[in-house]
C-alpha cells in the first residue's frame, strides 16, 4: 500500500493511501482508526473480522459512476479480496472519543448524489459519508468537475470552530484526470498569503486551512476524492464574503 499523506507531515489527523490489487490479491487492514476504503475501480469481496459483508465495486473508473466504499470502526480487521484488478483508496482518522458505526459496505444508493453550482462552477458531488450517515468522525465524498469548470466555489473555508457559522475540519483531496495527461489547478489562500499549484492524476492536496477553490483545464474532466476530519461531523463551510454573491445570484 502506498501512503500519500499521513499525520505529522501534511496533516494532523488524516491518513490517505492507495492500493492496486491484481486478480485474487488481498488487502488486509488492522484498523486502529476509523477507516473508509473507496473502491475507485474493480470489485472486491469484503470481510470484517472474517464475517463476509458482501461484494463492493463494479465501476471501471471513478468517472463512470458513483462507486462503493467500505466503512470500518477501529479494532476491526478488514480483508478485501480482488475479483480481477482493483484500485482502492484508504482513508483513516482517529476517533478521539466519538462513537463509531458498524462495519458496512456503502453502496451508491446509500450516498447523496447531487449537481451543485451553476454555469462554469457546476459540478457533480457524491457524498459517500456525510453528516447524515453513521460514522464517528470521517466525512468523505467524490466530486466530478467538468472540463474548464471550477469546484469548491464560491471559495470557502472550514478552519475556525465557530458553529453554526463555521466548523473546524482539515481536508485532503486525491485527484484523477480524464483523459490522462491533463491537469487542474489547486488554489489556497487566506489572510496570510496565497498559493497555487498544478495537480495531475493521483496528485494530492492537503488543506489544513484557508479558502481552496479548484479549476480543471479545458478538455479534461477532474475528479477528486475529498476526506475531512476535525471537530464534530457538521459541514458548515464559510464562504469568502468577497465572492459569496456568485452563489446568492445563481
Amino acid at each position: 500500500m502506498r501512503t500519500l499523506l499521513q499525520p505529522g507531515e501534511q496533516t494532523e489527523l488524516i491518513t490517505l493511501a492507495l492500493e492496486n490489487l491484481d486478480a485474487g490479491g488481498e488487502l488486509t487492514l488492522d484498523c486502529a482508526e476509523e477507516t473508509v476504503v473507496v473502491v475507485l475501480g474493480g470489485v472486491v469481496d469484503v470481510y470484517a473480522d472474517d464475517v463476509a459483508l458482501g461484494r463492493a465495486g463494479g465501476r471501471a473508473n471513478v468517472f463512470e459512476a458513483p462507486g462503493h466504499a467500505v466503512y470500518s470502526p477501529p479494532g476491526t480487521t478488514l480483508r478485501l479480496v480482488a475479483d480481477g484488478p482493483a484500485y482502492l483508496a484508504v482513508a483513516s482518522a482517529p476517533l478521539d472519543g466519538a462513537e463509531p458505526a458498524k462495519a458496512r459496505i456503502i453502496a451508491p444508493e446509500d450516498q447523496r448524489v447531487a449537481d451543485v453550482g451553476d454555469g462554469n462552477w457546476a459540478r457533480n458531488v457524491r457524498t459517500v459519508l456525510g453528516p447524515e450517515h453513521a460514522a464517528g468522525r470521517l466525512l468523505l465524498g467524490e466530486t466530478i468537475n467538468p472540463p474548464g469548470n471550477w469546484s469548491s466555489y464560491p471559495p470557502h473555508k472550514h478552519d475556525t470552530h465557530e458553529p453554526p457559522r463555521e466548523v473546524k475540519l482539515e481536508e485532503v483531496y486525491l485527484f484523477k484526470v480524464d483523459p490522462e495527461g491533463g491537469f487542474g489547478v489547486q488554489i489556497r489562500y487566506d489572510d496570510d498569503g496565497e498559493e497555487s499549484f498544478v495537480v495531475r492524476d493521483e496528485d494530492v492536496a492537503a488543506i489544513p486551512s484557508g479558502y481552496h477553490p479548484v479549476v480543471g483545464a479545458p478538455g479534461y474532466r477532474l475528479y477528486y476524492l475529498w476526506v475531512m476530519a476535525g471537530i464534530g461531523r457538521e459541514m458548515a463551510p464559510y464562504l469568502d464574503p468577497a465572492h459569496a454573491w456568485v452563489q446568492e445570484n445563481a
